[in-house]
């Protein structure tokens, strides 16, 4: 949820830094300054096409343009001060300057056009993202969360790493998920299912029946004849839990999914169920018989962390995965925050900010 769009401005930047205009006209006062110096044996006036090349970098067109035609006058002025104006070889080093200043103003004007598309671009993805993946409160009921999304490409905003949060009469129920397959189907797959779970999970039917009903959804949208060729290679891991406002377990029913994470008291526990169910949309049509949720203990101040695989699959230069279960363990976190931004520090410094696939973290806090 990241990519606040960028402002209008940001084909000028010089508007913010007009420092940067002194280093083009610094470079012609210098060139200028050092060819009157060294007298008409030496030509240094072609150097002068330095200053429109680098006001393209740090500016816009007009400003490059403007640039632009002060070495070109310079360039001339130098001509005329030495009596070579008229001559073919200093005519030809003008036109040359005159030449390359209009080339960096027209490159300039197609990369400004290109970045307004792109910046209108990524303004439709991250619109897009915010609603596919929408922020999770920070307070649910008796719950702290906090939660983190991160794309593996710097320019991506949409991605098929998703998670969702729903409050019912007795409690919350939460889901994490990674769809598996790539481009549009896997966006259409996470937002198909996002949609599914928070369509049913608020009507709290018993939790088989619910992650039964996101198999269906998965399933008979795979099934449809009028899906791309991609479609049926997707498939949805996922772990679904419950979590009551009273009591002290909560339950969980994982589809192919990694285990979550038990946070307490500095040790770190696995909530790995006995019986994994078949990731979302593989096998067949199936029923909330063919589900079965498993109890887990969940007392006031424990952590539940859930992740997707693009936390433990991340590797370091030497290709050693990231070992999220041994960082967490002894670490002193006070709360679902401070743990997601522990990981996340701890991540990007193991991956050295270069990740693999999406990340999404979610951690969920009981509080008294």
């Amino acid at each position: 949820m990241r990519l606040p769009h960028r402002p209008l401005g940001q084909g000028q930047p010089w508007r913010h830094r007009p420092g940067l205009i002194a280093v083009p006209l610094g470079l012609i006062g210098a060139i200028m300054a050092v060819d009157l110096a060294t007298g008409a044996d030496i030509h240094l006036g072609p150097l002068l096409v330095v200053a429109p090349a680098i006001t393209a970098a740090i500016g816009g067109p007009r400003l490059t343009a403007f640039i632009g035609a002060l070495a070109v006058g310079a360039e001339v002025a130098l001509s005329a001060i030495f009596g070579r104006l008229t001559t073919a070889e200093q005519q030809t080093q003008i036109g040359a300057i005159l030449a390359v200043s209009l080339f960096v103003v027209a490159f300039r004007i197609v990369y400004e056009r290109h970045e307004r598309k792109l910046g209108q671009t990524r303004l439709v993805a991250d619109v897009a993202q915010k609603v596919l993946l929408r922020p999770l409160p920070s307070r649910i009921g008796p719950l702290r969360i906090a939660s983190l999304y991160i794309a593996a490409e710097a320019e991506a905003r949409i991605g098929g790493d998703l998670y969702a949060a729903v409050r019912t009469r007795q409690g919350t129920r939460i889901m994490i998920g990674d769809v598996r397959g790539k481009g549009l189907a896997a966006v259409g797959d996470a937002a198909l299912l996002l949609g599914a779970f928070r369509a049913a999970a608020h009507r709290h039917p018993p939790l088989p029946r619910l992650v039964a009903h996101l198999h269906n959804t998965v399933y008979w949208d795979m099934a449809e004849p009028t899906a791309g060729p991609e479609a049926g290679e997707c498939f949805v891991t996922a772990a679904v839990l419950e979590i009551p406002d009273e009591g002290e377990q909560i339950q969980l029913i994982n589809c192919g999914h990694p285990s979550p994470l038990l946070v307490r008291d500095g040790q770190v526990t696995p909530l790995a169920v006995q019986d994994p169910c078949l990731p979302l949309g593989l096998g067949s049509d199936f029923t909330e018989d063919d589900y079965v949720s498993e109890p887990f203990g969940y007392d006031n101040g424990d952590l539940i962390l859930i992740y997707t695989d693009g936390v433990i699959e991340a590797r370091d230069g030497k290709g050693v995965f990231y070992p999220l279960a041994e960082r967490l363990a002894g670490c002193e976190v006070t709360g679902p925050q401070q743990l997601i931004d522990r990981i996340h520090t701890d991540l990007l410094a193991h991956t050295g900010g270069a990740l693999g696939d999406d990340v999404a973290l979610v951690a969920i806090q009981r509080c008294p």
